[in-house]
């Protein structure tokens, strides 16, 4: 499994076992994203609540990762496939209270 290192390592890290954002805040993929298509459907409100772990320019990723175009033409990061997104409501690093939401869409990504 490949994990963040050089430019990604801005971006994602390791802690506790779960991937979270350079923020230190927790990730989360949304079940409902088709795997592999590069494209996220989490857009308009449910991106407001889920926001996406959006990157700037082009970075260069590598192993596990890689750049979707969303709809609106921005570009979020995503792992093994599946476009990677932070819950509103985690207020602080550690916190997981997305995790199963939506009867179970959302899940942590444990490493």
């Amino acid at each position: 499994m490949s994990i963040a290192a050089g430019p990604m390592a801005s971006y994602t890290k390791v802690s506790d076992g779960i991937l979270v954002g350079g923020n230190g805040m927790t990730l989360y993929i949304f079940t409902k994203d088709p795997v592999g298509s590069g494209k996220s459907v989490c857009n308009g409100p449910c991106a407001t609540n889920w926001p996406p772990l959006l990157v700037e320019g082009s970075p260069t990723v590598s192993g596990d990762y890689s750049v979707i175009t969303r709809d609106d033409g921005k570009k979020q990061l995503a792992f093994k496939g599946m476009p990677l997104y932070f819950w509103v409501k985690d207020t602080k690093p550690g916190d997981k209270t997305g995790d199963g939401r939506a009867e179970g869409a959302w899940r942590i990504i444990k490493l």
